[in-house]
């Protein structure tokens, strides 16, 4: 599912939200056992496929976190969700170790996230590729680290709104 087609929320407690999330959901994706991979429709994705959607972001934006770290602009490449997702298998990933590896991906994201310097993460960078990657910004404002955090982790709950609405 592209970026663009959920709401964009804003925290103070991106890094906090991110651990909540993930601490909660996974006893509760791994209760979903053989159900994970039953698509809700066709041309919609599995839960299985999901949470491997969400291993490849979290793969993309780890080098992002880093990278946005090292370099004075935050220009990076796009990738192809579908054919990451379709690539990657998920469909037929042991269940119990895809939750295991979103899990422990999404958890060393938030010991990055918490451990960027506050100058680093909320420096304004003139040059971004937000647009590409699918990062939304009102008009004006600046392109952070942070807010690409921030974007992260609500990209990350939106999905897990799709396997366990609300």
């Amino acid at each position: 599912m592209p970026t663009s087609d959920r709401p964009y929320v804003r925290s103070s407690n991106y890094v906090l939200e991110l651990r909540d999330a993930v601490n909660t959901a996974a006893p509760k994706l791994l209760a979903l056992g053989d159900a994970s991979a039953t698509r809700p429709a066709p041309g919609k994705w599995s839960p299985r496929e999901i949470i491997g959607h969400l291993v490849d972001s979290a793969t993309n934006n780890y080098g992002r976190i880093v990278r946005g770290q090292l370099q004075d602009d935050l220009v990076f490449p796009g990738y192809a969700q579908n054919e990451w997702v379709r690539i990657g298998r998920y469909q037929d990933a042991p269940w119990d170790e895809l939750v295991t590896l979103w899990r422990t991906l999404n958890l060393q994201l938030a010991r990055m996230m918490e451990g960027t310097p506050e100058n680093v993460r909320q420096r304004p960078r003139e040059r971004h590729s937000f647009d590409v990657i699918g990062v939304p910004l009102m008009s004006g404002e600046a392109a952070t680290l942070e807010h690409m955090m921030n974007d992260y982790v609500s990209h990350l709950k939106h999905h897990l709104r799709q396997i366990f609405p609300e």
